[in-house]
């Protein structure tokens, strides 16, 4: 009689064990495909259409790309900033001069086109790809002079305190600068784990 309620038991144990393994890996696949869904919801590749062709134009990994979309409007085509930086990719009048005058000289286009999202990520991959080029593809530095200006990073790129080489920085003395390279590399870094896998 021991022998039997021991032998139950046994397998009653083995398979309350059996469930609660399918349990956990239920849970664990649950959770993955969640947190897949939560990262893709906060680091989301949207105007991909857009956004790998010009990549593609110019080169860049288009992840870079979503990563200063995110953090200059978290996508918001119509977003404007207290300097009057327009659109996706947050591009100034002066900017737009300047893109417009490289790569779109006799298009009749004006700085209202920047709420559109193909003209807005056109002008911001030129200006990233521009930055990318200027200082030797270091993301950070090319971030910060997309951020402040070249004439700011080529001023602290002659300062041996903030860049060893004078081609990259290594320090930046600006709390917004420093914020927004942060912003920019660590969105990268989250793009990057999350749609390269």
């Amino acid at each position: 009689m021991a022998k039997k309620a021991t032998t139950r038991r046994q397998k009653l144990l083995r398979t309350l064990l059996a469930v609660l393994v399918v349990l956990a890996l239920a849970g664990t696949l649950l959770f993955t495909a969640f947190r897949r869904q939560v990262d893709t919801m906060e680091y989301p590749c949207r105007y991909s259409e857009y956004v790998e062709y010009y990549a593609g134009k110019y080169n860049i990994d288009p992840l870079i790309l979503y990563s200063f979309i995110r953090t200059e409007s978290n996508f918001n085509p119509n977003a404007q900033s207290n300097v009057g930086a327009r659109g996706l990719m947050q591009i100034t009048e002066e900017t737009f001069d300047w893109i417009k005058s490289k790569i779109a000289p006799t298009e009749p286009l004006t700085f209202d086109d920047l709420y559109d999202p193909e003209t807005n990520i056109r002008f911001g991959t030129y200006f990233v790809s521009y930055c990318l080029l200027r200082y030797q593809r270091d993301l950070a530095t090319a971030a910060a002079a997309y951020h402040s200006g070249w004439g700011t990073v080529d001023d602290l790129l002659a300062q041996s305190e903030y860049s060893a080489d004078g081609k990259t920085l290594d320090h930046y003395p600006y709390p917004q600068m420093r914020q927004y390279v942060r912003k920019i590399t660590h969105s990268y870094q989250r793009y990057q784990e999350i749609y390269n896998q």
